[in-house]
């Protein structure tokens, strides 16, 4: 099942130029445009340390490594957010294509999309672009 998390009341609002100061081209290009990167070419899709992965752009603790999984498709891909009010999602209808679109949300940042093609029991994958993500390893 795919919800809408709960509204945060810490969100945060910078202006695009902003944005483009604070993050790296390819942060921004994802994060703010929402592009995506190469499968199978990217940070994280086959990192197994222990950790936490966290919002790219403002810091906020998205996704366990407890909760990723190797799905095949080139990209870190979990079965569930850390918490139901970290993400947000909406419809994405681009390229011809019905998919849900992640974002962070304290900062509206484009994470990745989420599909119900994933393990049980929640059945779903949330297909994250690394270029979204920081990794904070367990200590």
């Amino acid at each position: 099942m795919i919800t809408k998390g709960k509204v945060r009341t810490d969100k945060i609002e910078r202006s695009e130029e902003e944005w483009r100061k604070l993050l790296t081209p390819e942060k921004f290009k994802i994060l703010r445009q929402e592009g995506t990167e190469p499968a199978f070419q990217n940070k994280y899709w086959d990192n197994h340390e222990e950790g936490t992965y966290q919002c790219g752009g403002c810091g906020l603790p998205l996704f366990s490594s407890q909760d990723k999984f190797e799905s095949g498709t080139g990209w870190p891909s979990f079965t569930k957010p850390l918490a139901d009010d970290v993400v947000e999602t909406e419809p994405d209808t681009r390229f011809g294509m019905k998919r849900i679109s992640v974002k962070c949300a304290r900062c509206g940042g484009h994470l990745g999309h989420v599909f119900d093609d994933g393990p049980p029991p929640l059945g779903t994958r949330y297909c994250m672009n690394s270029g979204s993500l920081d990794f904070v390893p367990k200590k």
